[in-house]
C-alpha cells in the first residue's frame, strides 16, 4: 500500500505540474468471426505494484456516493487494490465489453462536488462501474448521459488521476471525456486512443494522413524521370515514429486500419500486442521534466471470446494470462488474483 501511495503521489506532482507526460494507447480489433480483442500500452516511469485480478459476479461493489450493490457481472483485468475495492487501470468483462482509463490532463476536469439529479461517480470508480454494470457499449453510453464524474479519491492520501476512457464491445468503441463544460461522447471510428489533446482533435489531425496507406506504390513518373521505390513502406512516409501523444494516434490509426483481419485467438492476441508495440515506449527515449524516463511498463489483450486476460511487462515479452473462468467459483466476497499461465 505504501508502495501505491508514493507512486501515485510522485505521478500526480508530475501530472499537475503538466510538465512531462502523456500515457498509454489503447486499441480495438474483431476476428473474422466478429469476437472482439482490446489491448493497451500502460506508458509511465514508475509502476504501482499492478498485477492481474478478477472481480467475480455478486462481488459487493462499494459506492463513493450510493448504496454498495452486487456486481451483475465478472471482470478480470490489471489493478491494484485498495482495502478489498479493485482499482482497474482497464478490464474486460464476463459479456465482452471492456474499459480503460488513459491519462487526460489539461483537459479532464471533474465535477466538485455531486451534481443534483446526476448518477455521481467518483472519478476512480468509472472502470468498475462499467465493468460491473454493463454488458454492452450502447448499454453503458445511455447510462453515461446522466452521469456527473466527480472529483474525489478512494483516500485522501490519494490523488485522482485526470483521465478519460476507452469503452468497446464487438460493435464499437467509445471514448468519454468530462471537461469543465461536462459530458463528452465520442463515437470512434478507428477504434483508438491515446492521450490528450481530446478526442475531435485527433481524428480531424488524421485528414493530414490521408496519402499514407501501406500499398506497394509501383513506377512513378515526374516528367521524364521514372522512379522505383527502395522497398516497401514508401506510402507509410509520413506517418509519425515519435511517442508524442499525438503522433502515437496517427501511427496506432494505422497500424490498425491497415492490419489484415486474423482468424486465431492467438494471431488475435499477437496482432493487438504488436500493434501496441509500434507505440510502445523505451526506456530513455521519453524522459520527463523531473528527468526519469517513460516506458511501457504492461502492454495487454483482452479476448472478449474466451474471457481470457492476456499481458507482458517491459521486463519481461513472455505472454501470461488468466482466465475470467478462474473465478468462476471463487468467494463473491473477494477479489481473486489468479494463477498466471505462460501462452
Amino acid at each position: 500500500m505504501e508502495r501505491l501511495r508514493a507512486a501515485r503521489t510522485r505521478a500526480a506532482g508530475a501530472t499537475n505540474s503538466r510538465k512531462g507526460h502523456t500515457m498509454c494507447t489503447a486499441v480495438r480489433v474483431t476476428d473474422t468471426a466478429g469476437h472482439m480483442f482490446w489491448g493497451r500500452n500502460f506508458d509511465w516511469n514508475v509502476d504501482y505494484g499492478e498485477f492481474p485480478v478478477i472481480m467475480p459476479k455478486g462481488f459487493m461493489v462499494k459506492s463513493h456516493f450510493g448504496a454498495d450493490y452486487p456486481a451483475p457481472h465478472a471482470a478480470i483485468g490489471m489493478a491494484t487494490e485498495y482495502e478489498g475495492y479493485p482499482l482497474f487501470f482497464n478490464c474486460g468483462n464476463d459479456a465482452g465489453l471492456t474499459v480503460g482509463g488513459l491519462n487526460f490532463p489539461g483537459y479532464a476536469q471533474f465535477e466538485p462536488k455531486p451534481v443534483e439529479g446526476k448518477e455521481n461517480i467518483a472519478a476512480y470508480e468509472v472502470p468498475v462501474w462499467v465493468g460491473a454494470n454493463f454488458a454492452t457499449v450502447d448499454e453503458a453510453e445511455a447510462a453515461l448521459k446522466n452521469v456527473a464524474i466527480i472529483d474525489a479519491g478512494i483516500a485522501p492520501s490519494l490523488p485522482v488521476a485526470l483521465l478519460h476512457w476507452h469503452i468497446a464491445d464487438a460493435k464499437r468503441s467509445i471514448v468519454v471525456e468530462y471537461q469543465a463544460d461536462g459530458m463528452h461522447i465520442y463515437d470512434d471510428p478507428v477504434d483508438v486512443l491515446t492521450n490528450q489533446p481530446p478526442f475531435g482533435w485527433h481524428l480531424e489531425n488524421l485528414r493530414n494522413y490521408m496519402c499514407c496507406n501501406g500499398s506497394w506504390p509501383g513506377t512513378i513518373e515526374w516528367g521524364r524521370d521514372k522512379m522505383e521505390p527502395f522497398g516497401t513502406g514508401a506510402t507509410m512516409r509520413g506517418i509519425p515514429g515519435d511517442n508524442y501523444s499525438t503522433s502515437r494516434f496517427v501511427k496506432a490509426a494505422f497500424v490498425n486500419a491497415f492490419h489484415p483481419q486474423q482468424q486465431t485467438e492467438q494471431e488475435n492476441v499477437m496482432r493487438v500486442l504488436h500493434t501496441l508495440g509500434s507505440v510502445a515506449f523505451v526506456e530513455g527515449c521519453a524522459r520527463m521534466a523531473d528527468g526519469s524516463s517513460e516506458k511501457t511498463i504492461y502492454s495487454d489483450c483482452f479476448s472478449a471470446a474466451t474471457g481470457t486476460y492476456y499481458f507482458n511487462t517491459y521486463d519481461n515479452p513472455a505472454v501470461r494470462y488468466a482466465r475470467l473462468d478462474d473465478g468462476a467459483n471463487a468467494d463473491p466476497k473477494a477479489l481473486v488474483k489468479p494463477e498466471l499461465k505462460v501462452m
